[in-house]
């Protein structure tokens, strides 16, 4: 660890203030002046995303995350990126302010991303339904806020998969235009 390093960080984790087992981390991309954070090595594994990523082990990010070295500030932000799921964390990334620069750093070398979740949509056989087929409806459906009734058996044709949700489609009954649940679809061959 340099002297400028330790004089910085007195020796501390930048992030949680624990003395115990730190190690020099850079933050990437190397493009950034002043890229290197002491932290304990216990965090490591899970910053870089070879470990499984503990919540509770991070509830001192809403005090790191006011530090004024940037490269604590651009760690913290990506860490709370990916615990947003837990209240505090979405709270505390609601309140986390970073200057233009940071911001772009935070957003640039993330090392590791948790996974998209693939939404696919299914008919009630379990047939993967697409944009663009067509499909049966199954059980005759009153459509709320209207007086349309789509009935058993109705070919809607030309879907569109609602993109967030897995058990809605999008079609067009008698002109109007209607959410269906994948449940009522069967996919017409």
């Amino acid at each position: 660890m340099n002297d400028k390093l330790m004089a910085r960080s007195g020796g501390k984790c930048e992030l949680c203030q624990k003395e115990a087992g730190t190690v020099v981390y850079r933050v990437m991309p190397d493009t950034y002046v002043d890229n290197e954070v002491v932290v304990c090595s216990s965090l490591v594994g899970q910053i870089e995303g070879i470990e499984h990523l503990n919540p509770e082990s991070w509830r001192f990010l809403p005090d790191a995350m006011w530090s004024e070295i940037p490269a604590v500030q651009v760690l913290a932000w990506r860490m709370l990126n990916r615990l947003k799921g837990e209240a505090w964390a979405s709270d505390a990334l609601d309140i986390l302010y970073l200057d233009d620069e940071t911001q772009v750093w935070a957003e640039a070398g993330i090392p590791y991303q948790e996974p998209k979740e693939i939404i696919v949509h299914k008919d009630a056989n379990g047939n993967v339904l697409q944009n663009g087929d067509s499909v049966v409806i199954t059980k005759t459906l009153d459509v709320k806020g209207t007086s349309l009734s789509a009935k058993l058996g109705t070919v809607v044709k030309n879907i569109r998969l609602v993109e967030d949700n897995p058990e809605q489609i999008e079609g067009r009954v008698e002109g109007q235009l209607i959410v269906i649940l994948t449940k009522y679809l069967r996919k017409q061959n």
